[in-house]
């Protein structure tokens, strides 16, 4: 496939401050758009010898990524297969290089164990990173961070132009009031929590209280659907309607264990349509909301 721009070298480089050709086994809302970063194949007119790393988020993409290896690697002779995919611990943050500009990543790994979760088998505790300037936080758990972490990254949000979005997701259970006056002093348009299980609702309804007078257009909730194989379509058809209620919009995902092969977990019509529906706003704003308590239990 052709580069998205004219050739030019990315700004701050790669690995070792060299130029490197990116290129990613499938096009997500964070594919880079610079002239070094490409999808798919190596293109007609390529760029000059250097570095090439295929960068795979998502392990079912592991087969292709290697199929590209080999492509590419008919044209360079350093080609190297690398990413979350990979389970790669991840290392200093490079603007540019990986996602598209604005996306930051100031800390990495996570202190809880979760076990739907690779962050903390992967890259181990927090580690507090060199701040980079943008407005799209992508940490694994930023609200883990030291005090005066977190609040650097509110001043550097503080001088971006855009609207920060937290996208890396917020730890309800590590919120607290002080981050409300964090969050009252930037521009902010996404806020992304997570309801995993049934027992997340509690820590949410205690966020809902926190961030209250915040639109729900700007408050999200990533919501795991079928990690527990007693759960039933019902009860998590039910778990995504009191993340409604208490006030975020829920964004529903269907749960992939970790494959190295690639292989994925199939699912049954009736859950990919409620991954479907519960992932489009305008496919259940509009439904009557079902009560929930102060708690964060459904009161049924």
């Amino acid at each position: 496939m052709a580069p998205v721009a004219r050739y030019r070298k990315r700004k701050g480089g790669g690995c070792c401050g060299t130029a490197t050709v990116n290129c990613a086994a499938g096009r997500t809302k964070w594919t880079p758009t610079d002239s070094l970063a490409f999808v798919g194949g190596p293109p007609l007119f390529r760029p000059p010898e250097m570095p090439v790393y295929i960068s795979v988020t998502f392990t079912w993409d592991l087969p292709k990524a290697h199929r590209l290896a080999r492509e590419w690697g008919r044209y360079y002779r350093s080609v190297r297969v690398g990413g979350p995919a990979c389970d790669d611990p991840g290392g200093d943050f490079t603007p540019g290089l990986f996602m598209i500009d604005g996306v930051t990543i100031t800390s990495r790994g996570c202190p809880r164990r979760c076990p739907w979760c690779v962050v903390p088998r992967r890259s181990g505790a927090i580690r507090e990173l060199e701040l980079v300037d943008g407005h799209i936080i992508q940490d694994d758990n930023v609200l883990a961070c030291s005090r005066p972490h977190v609040e650097r990254v509110f001043e550097m949000l503080g001088r971006q132009k855009k609207s920060a979005q937290f996208r890396g997701g917020l730890d309800a259970r590590l919120l607290r009031d002080w981050h409300r006056s964090l969050f009252d002093s930037v521009r902010h348009n996404e806020l992304w929590f997570a309801c995993d299980t049934r027992a997340g609702l509690k820590p949410l309804a205690r966020v809902a209280k926190i961030l209250d007078g915040i639109p729900i257009r700007k408050r999200r909730c990533y919501v795991l659907l079928a990690f527990d194989p007693k759960e039933t379509v019902a009860d998590a058809e039910a778990r995504c309607e009191a993340v409604y209620e208490l006030g975020f919009l829920p964004f529903a995902q269907l749960y992939q264990p970790f494959s190295r092969t690639g292989e994925t977990r199939s699912y049954p019509r009736d859950w990919r349509a409620l991954s479907r529906k519960w992932s489009r706003p305008a496919a259940y704003r509009k439904r009557k909301r079902i009560p929930v308590d102060p708690q964060g239990s459904l009161a049924l």
